[in-house]
């Protein structure tokens, strides 16, 4: 295990994210193209709230983009995720397989649908779900069943498998398809940080049978709020903008609504907002994929900390860059010292079986996750830093 030296790698990190001095952000927005024009069209037009020509188009052009054949875009990834459970057929005391190691909006979304969050280890070479880890782990503790398979220790039925594609990096999607297909498990994608990552070529989020983005403020893109399900099952998608649109049928007048259903609808100033920032998406890429091989070109040399590259097969959009540290004693130490030399950095979330609401839940042993939690630190990753003049 190599010692770090804390103040050389901060002055590092510094000289890339900071080179005139002065605090520097985690993540911050980008807006160098035609937002004030599409929102002003908003304001001077009246179409602000949930229904207008800019929520037509961001669906359209955001389905292009990850290559999909539909996008339904709601108020935040974690409502998107919500709906794509729903869509999933996960219903109230089922169990749904996802990563330990995640956002909180994941194992909140499984537990808005009724169900129960059942968490897995995961990957030192994606830092998501480990397909491998995953089969074994079923091969333990799953049936068969006439419903689908069963936990055979609490007797509960598996719904699915939501991996979720941490800091832009994609999970082994072959690897958990096959996994998946095995069980007769429906995947839902957690794509809420992979806007724009590849794996073998293919953009994130339309893998399964359905999945889900996020448009918050600290994301690849933002509409300052927002989130899209993303699927290829034309049903589906009509049947999930019919759930986040209160359920309401088209007619000229009447408010007619027939089941209880969700106000998810994304306002049309924030879809235009999204327009505006899904043009820039290529550029932003490209930044933040020269920022990435900057980092890891400066920290190579030192002793102590590695960079977390992109997979074999991937191409990340590296939504928040990482370095992965040899001594988990020395995280809080390089946190402290970083952020006092005003360089935003932060630890990775903490594992949502030991949040206090899903200690409870059902859980495989976790040793990939718990290391990463202690030797993963984030560091300053928006695309200004990365940007050049062609951009």
């Amino acid at each position: 295990m190599s010692h770090l030296n804390v103040r050389q790698a901060t002055a590092v990190i510094a000289e890339i994210a900071a080179p005139s001095g002065g605090r520097v952000a985690l993540h911050e927005p980008q807006f160098s193209g035609a937002e004030w024009e599409y929102v002003k069209e908003c304001l001077d037009t009246g179409w602000v709230s949930s229904v207008g020509s800019f929520v037509d188009r961001f669906e359209s052009d955001l389905a292009a983009a990850c290559a999909v054949k539909r996008a339904v875009v709601v108020v935040n990834g974690t409502a998107a995720l919500h709906i794509a459970l729903l869509m999933a057929g996960v219903r109230r005391g089922d169990e749904v397989l996802t990563p330990a190691l995640t956002f909180v909006a994941t194992a909140n979304a499984i537990a808005h649908c009724g169900a129960i969050p059942h968490f897995v280890d995961s990957s030192w070479q994606t830092l998501g779900l480990d397909p491998q880890g995953l089969s074994d782990w079923l091969a333990r503790i799953a049936e068969p069943d006439i419903d689908g398979p069963r936990n055979r220790i609490t007797g509960r039925r598996l719904a699915a498998i939501v991996p979720m594609h941490t800091f832009g990096h994609p999970v082994d999607m072959p690897g958990l398809l096959e996994v998946a297909n095995r069980w007769g498990l429906p995947v839902v994608e957690d794509a809420a940080e992979s806007l724009g990552s590849l794996q073998d070529g293919r953009p994130l989020g339309g893998r399964g049978l359905v999945g889900a983005t996020s448009f918050n403020g600290n994301k690849i893109i933002t509409t300052g709020g927002g989130g899209a399900i993303l699927t290829n099952d034309d049903a589906l998608a009509d049947r999930a903008k019919h759930l986040t649109t209160t359920a309401k049928a088209p007619h000229r007048w009447a408010f007619s609504h027939d089941e209880i259903a969700f106000n998810y609808r994304m306002p049309n100033i924030n879809a235009a907002l999204g327009c505006a920032q899904l043009q820039k998406l290529p550029a932003f890429l490209r930044a933040k994929r020269a920022l990435a091989k900057r980092y890891s070109e400066a920290l190579a040399g030192l002793a102590g900390l590695r960079f977390f590259a992109e997979p074999h097969g991937a191409e990340s959009n590296y939504w928040l860059n990482a370095i992965i540290l040899d001594d988990p004693a020395q995280r809080d130490e390089f946190l402290a010292t970083s952020n006092d030399a005003g360089i935003m950095t932060r630890p990775c979330w903490t594992l949502m079986c030991d949040l206090p609401m899903y200690r409870e839940c059902p859980q495989m042993e976790l040793p990939v996750a718990r290391a990463i939690v202690s030797r993963l630190v984030n560091i300053p990753s928006s695309a200004a830093l990365g940007l050049t003049s062609n951009v």
